[in-house]
Formats: C-alpha cells, sequence, structure tokens
C-alpha cells in the first residue's frame, strides 16, 4: 500500500478474485453494524445501507479505471525509452510496427498519439502490473495532493490498529469477566456493566481491560519492528473462522426468533443513530486501497465490474441477513458494540466450545491482521518522508518509524474501549476520503493524464461505467457533505452533553 510497483503473482480467475474480494471487504465492521442499525432503525439503516453500498461500487469501478490509466502511462514510458535507446543504437533491423510506434513518438510533442494505441499497441491499457494507490497518486496527483494522500492512508490505518486495539482486551474482558463470580454466562443477558464493577476479586472491569491491553500489545506490538511475511495460511485460517462465525450467528438467531423467543422491536428511524451507522457502513464496504492486489492478478478482466457489481449485492444481501436477524433476535439495549459477544449467554447456546468460540472469535481473527496492517501503516510513514536517492538512520528506521506506529493507536485504546465509535468516526472521517475523495480524484486526474497522452479520442477499456463526469462531482460533493453532517453532528451532540 506505500506505493510502488510490484509482481502481479500467481494470477487466478475472475471467481477466485471475487470470493478474496468478498473476504477482505466483510470483516471487522460487519460485528458492529447490528448495534448501529439498532440505533438507526431498520428502515433508515436498510436505506443508507443500499445507498453507500452503490456509491462505494462507483468508487471501486473509477479505482479500476485508474489503474488501467496508469498501466497505460507506464507502457507508453517504456515503449518511449525504448525508442529512445533504438536511437542511439541506430539500429537497422525495425519492424513496420515500430516505425509507426517511434512516428507517434516523434509527434508527441506537438499533438496527441492517436496511433500508440490503434496501431502499435491495441491493449495498452490492461491490468497486466500491480501499481498501489500511492503510486497512483504519485503518478496523476500533485505534491500537495500526494501528501493528502498519504495522511488520509496514515490516519485511516491508525484508526483500524486502535479499532482492533481495543476490540481483543473487550472481548477478553468481557468473555472472561462474565465467567467468574455470581454473573456467569450473563454475558448477553441484558445486565448492563460499569467499567468500575468487580471483575476478579478487587480488579475492576476496566483494570482487566487494560491489562488485556498491556498483554496485547507486548505480545503482538513486536512485530511492528520486523517484517510480517508468509501470511498466507494465517489468512486463509483467518477466513474461514470468519465464515463459521458469521454462519453460526445467522442460524442461532433464525433459531431463536422461529421459536418465537426473539426480543427485538427495532423502530423504523432515529435520526440520532445515523452518525455511527454511516462511519460503520463505510468502514464495511473499505476495498479500495487494496483493489490493485486483488483485481491484477485475475486472469480474465473483460466483465471485471460485473463481477465486483455482483460481489458488492452479495455483500449488501449478507449484511442486511446479519444485522436484520441481529436487531429482530435481541432488544436493542443488549445488542454489544461486538455482535459475537451476544452469544456467550447460556440461553442463547448452551455449548460451551461455540460460546468461547464466539466470544474468542474476534481475539484470534484481529490478532493475526494487526501486524499486518502495522507494517502497512510504518512502511506508508517511510514512503512519505521519503526522498529520492535518500536513506534513514537506523534509530530512525527501526525505532522511530515503528514507534510512532505502534504508540497512538494504544493510547486511543488504552483511553476508550468504545468500539462502535471508533468504527464510526474511522469509516467517517479517514474511510471517507480513501472511499470517496481519493477514488474520485483518481478517476478525474487519469483521464486528464489519458486525454492528453493519448488524444481525446482515446477510449480506456476499463472505464468506469460511470463515466460522466456529472458522478465524479456527485461523488466529491458527498463525500465533503459528509465531512461536514459527520463534523455538525459530533459538535451538536457534545454541546448538548
Amino acid at each position: 500500500m506505500a506505493g510502488g510497483i510490484t509482481d502481479t503473482g500467481e494470477l487466478y480467475s475472475p471467481y477466485v478474485g471475487l470470493v478474496y474480494m468478498f473476504n477482505l471487504i466483510v470483516g471487522t465492521g460487519a460485528l458492529t453494524m447490528p448495534k448501529a442499525f439498532a440505533m438507526a432503525g431498520w428502515l433508515v439503516s436498510l436505506v443508507l445501507l443500499m445507498f453507500l453500498g452503490f456509491m462505494s461500487y462507483m468508487t471501486t469501478t473509477f479505482v479500476v479505471e485508474a489503474m488501467a490509466a496508469a498501466n497505460a502511462q507506464l507502457r507508453w514510458k517504456r515503449m518511449e525509452k525504448r525508442k529512445d535507446d533504438e536511437d542511439e543504437d541506430s539500429s537497422s533491423g525495425v519492424s513496420d510496427s515500430d516505425v509507426l510506434l517511434q512516428d507517434g513518438y516523434e509527434r508527441a510533442e506537438t499533438r496527441p498519439i492517436l496511433s500508440v494505441q490503434r496501431r502499435g499497441s491495441p491493449n495498452i491499457f490492461e491490468i497486466t502490473e500491480r501499481v498501489e494507490m500511492g503510486q497512483m497518486a504519485s503518478m496523476f496527483f500533485n505534491k500537495v495532493g500526494v501528501n493528502l494522500f498519504y495522511f488520509c492512508i496514515i490516519i485511516y490505518l491508525y484508526g483500524d490498529l486502535a479499532i482492533y486495539a481495543a476490540a481483543v482486551p473487550v472481548s477478553l474482558m468481557q468473555v472472561t469477566c462474565s465467567v467468574t463470580g455470581n454473573h456467569s454466562c450473563s454475558v448477553g443477558d441484558g445486565t448492563k456493566y460499569n467499567d468500575t464493577d468487580k471483575c476478579w476479586g478487587p480488579i475492576r472491569r476496566i483494570d482487566a481491560y487494560r491489562l488485556y491491553l498491556a498483554a496485547f500489545t507486548l505480545l503482538l506490538g513486536p512485530f511492528t519492528f520486523f517484517n510480517v511475511q508468509k501470511t498466507k495460511y494465517l489468512q486463509i485460517m483467518t477466513s474461514l473462522m470468519r465464515w463459521i462465525a458469521f454462519i453460526l450467528m445467522i442460524i442461532l438467531a433464525l433459531i431463536r426468533i422461529s421459536r418465537g423467543q426473539a426480543e427485538g422491536h427495532p423502530s423504523m428511524a432515529q435520526l440520532s443513530g445515523i452518525r455511527n451507522l454511516f462511519g460503520v457502513c463505510v468502514y464495511s464496504f473499505m476495498c479500495q486501497h487494496s483493489l490493485p492486489s486483488l483485481i491484477t492478478p485475475i486472469s480474465k478482466k473483460k466483465h471485471v465490474n460485473k463481477l465486483v457489481l455482483l460481489d458488492y449485492i452479495l455483500i449488501l444481501a449478507f449484511y442486511s441477513l446479519l444485522s436484520f436477524t441481529a436487531i429482530y433476535c435481541f432488544r436493542n439495549d443488549t445488542l454489544m458494540d461486538m455482535y459475537t459477544l451476544n452469544f456467550t449467554n447460556c440461553e442463547i447456546i448452551n455449548v460451551a466450545f461455540i460460546r468461547y468460540f464466539l466470544g474468542l472469535f474476534p481475539v484470534f481473527t484481529i490478532s493475526t491482521n494487526f501486524p499486518i496492517i502495522a507494517v502497512t501503516l510504518r512502511n506508508n510513514w517511510k514512503t512519505l518522508f521519503h526522498r529520492e536517492g535518500g536513506t534513514y538512520p537506523w534509530v530512525v528506521d527501526r525505532i522511530v518509524f515503528p514507534a510512532i506506529t505502534l504508540i497512538p493507536p494504544v493510547l486511543v485504546a488504552f483511553c476508550t474501549h468504545d468500539l462502535e465509535s471508533l468504527v464510526g468516526i474511522t469509516g467517517a472521517y479517514a474511510g471517507n476520503g480513501i472511499q470517496y475523495l481519493i477514488p474520485a480524484f483518481l478517476a478525474y486526474c487519469s483521464r486528464k493524464d489519458t486525454q492528453l497522452v493519448f488524444g481525446s479520442g482515446t477510449v480506456n477499456k476499463h472505464l468506469s461505467p460511470f463515466r460522466h463526469t456529472f458522478w465524479i462531482v456527485f461523488v466529491l460533493i458527498w463525500g465533503f457533505s459528509c465531512f461536514v453532517f459527520v463534523t455538525a453532528n459530533i459538535v451538536l451532540s457534545e454541546s448538548k452533553l
């Protein structure tokens, strides 16, 4: 993610790519969605979820289009360099197609070159090289735009790490504090616990949370100082556990509803809950920053936009099923920030293994992702301050950058474990920038560059279905409006307090 061109890797079929994208999008954000649904009302939640899913799909097609434009630019530069090398060597064995290309290069200074695409290289927009978003920003944005891009990515990754750092200790606190004392199995029974309530003897719940946070930091924090590699099998195991957990929760909720034991009576609309719902939904549809790694290895990309659309429809249906079964199965006031914790109550499921599996599910899955996100954030910091030809002193490279990566999110998690707010704020601010503003600017700037280099008649084969400039303007207005709305909502909420 830090920017740069990397090997494409082993190719896979479009349907495997569809599965990978599904797994990437459906993650931790989905676990906070049921409570956000309950707080905003089922009708408002459904409408907003569908609209934000549509917006996310649109900006995904913008990123794919920018990837194709970036690949075309790279091919153009390579052909230009090859032409210069051939001129220097005064090579005599030149094919007719090479002559066409060379003639095109010579006209580059005076007018756009249509022949490059039309005759010399018909697949110039084919996505064959993985160009990360950081590299695309460097290609299409000015210096200010590049710095803003990295600022947005860094803030988002900080939010990600803070959410992960809080989610694991929260799950451990809820499970271990609930199996001690007189309230065994009662984590999901509607009992409200304060942070000052006792956990084990003189140890309060907040103390237990901070002890778990310290242990989490000591165990996983050191990975920030090294590179994380060969995580393929860890990711496979994480994905498998995630799907077992999600399917279990949906089935258990449906069984409880079918038996007439459902307690939920969700309202249609509660405007006060929209702010957090917006942030949670944005966070839960986040994939734009990882699209180069997902799309580039797909072997056949002719119908890639249709496959992405199918993915979004499936994800929308899955989120709706998970959230609706939750809000009708449980009362609003009993839904936990981390939905898995609702299933640690003996009345919901009397099989101890399943209770502990669901209760500790975030611990296993998030713990495998935390080092990867931390190393990604560290590398983005390095890229942001990197200067051509420069190197960092050992202390800065191995100590300073890992420290500024690890310390802030741990401090945030130490101060608050309100997961719904952490997810909401991360999604509403940094997520808004990554999911809406950056893709819209990438599409706009890449189109301008493509017209400048290849001519106004050149058509990008991966051009977004939302090709009219109106859609880019619409996304930008929506993105900036969301910033204003969320900020105003937060200010007004604080002033009431």
